[in-house]
């Protein structure tokens, strides 16, 4: 088994390789003066099954491209068999058409990524479930939700929690997080009126004296988050937290989620923090590392990796 990183999460690639006791493998990646990636692999890797760990965060389309690469040169090398673990899977989130004329990227990035030669796939937290079903390959949703779970149950042991949804869409995640804590369930209802434009207008549940804890799968902007927790407030909830598996963070969002009612964000590194995202107080950052490491380990022995889920 080999491991090959993308300069999208070297540390993420670093730690994971840890787990497993291995080193990754070398490679040179660069770009020629007019943008274009090159990449070289300066190992032996002909026959071998080998694992990519590249996650599409900002900036998403050179990331892509570059992963999309690396499958070409491993397939070309004559690889037994490539896993691509991409833990922030992008353009995940159009996901089937809500207007005329728009496109489906999702299932877009899955056919460029099979037809680039992976024959399997590992992600977390997809969007949607249904990606799954996007590719023609094997699929592996792994959640973070045990890391998020282990956190919250050591954070507020014996306190009186609600689970939050920020919208409908999410009730079913925000519902097994309630199950496993027992706690209630709370939904955000909201009106998009753009993207990453969204105004909450009402809370479905009751918050009052309650810790309020807002699950999602990802904070981009934070403009659904920070509003969210303002209603919350104002419905009496007496503390506010949130939990996200991957921190996209951009534009305004540190600036809003410092100025917000939220006590902290608690996230993963299946994203890097920017550089002013670190230097917040109110971010915590779990990582994933060990849970992917696992998840190799498990998919190069060809055992379950189905306990892994909660």
């Amino acid at each position: 088994m080999k491991l090959i990183g993308g300069t999208a999460n070297p540390i993420l690639t670093q730690e994971v390789c840890d787990y497993l006791g291995i080193e990754p493998v070398k490679i040179m990646a660069k770009n020629f003066s007019d943008g274009e990636t090159q990449i070289e692999i300066h190992e032996n890797i002909r026959g071998m099954d080998v694992f990519v760990l590249q996650t599409t965060c900002p900036p998403v389309n050179d990331n892509l491209m570059q992963h999309l690469i690396i499958l070409d040169a491993l397939k070309r090398a004559s690889v037994k068999g490539i896993t691509e673990a991409i833990p922030y899977y992008g353009y995940g989130r159009q996901d089937r058409k809500v207007k005329p004329r728009v496109p489906i990227t999702a299932k877009l990035v899955a056919d460029l990524i099979t037809v680039a030669g992976a024959d399997r796939v590992i992600s977390f937290d997809l969007h949607a479930g249904q990606i799954q079903g996007y590719f023609n390959i094997p699929v592996d949703n792994i959640f973070a939700a045990p890391l998020l779970l282990k956190y919250i149950m050591r954070k507020f042991n014996h306190e009186d929690m609600v689970i939050v949804s920020p919208d409908a869409g999410g009730v079913e995640r925000a519902r097994a997080f309630g199950k496993r804590l027992n706690a209630n369930l709370a939904i955000i209802d909201k009106r998009r009126d753009a993207p990453n434009v969204a105004e909450a207008m009402n809370i479905i549940g009751e918050v009052d004296g309650k810790t309020a804890i807002i699950l999602d799968d990802m904070v981009d902007t934070a403009g659904t988050l920070t509003q969210g927790a303002t209603a919350l407030i104002n419905r009496g909830a007496a503390k506010i937290c949130a939990c996200c598996t991957h921190p996209l963070l951009t534009g305004p969002a540190i600036e809003r989620l410092e100025s917000s009612p939220i006590d902290f964000l608690v996230v993963t590194n299946t994203i890097p923090l920017s550089k002013e995202a670190e230097k917040c107080s109110k971010i915590k950052v779990l990582s994933i590392a060990d849970l992917l490491g696992e998840t190799v380990k498990r998919i190069n022995n060809s055992h379950s990796v189905s306990t892994l889920f909660v």
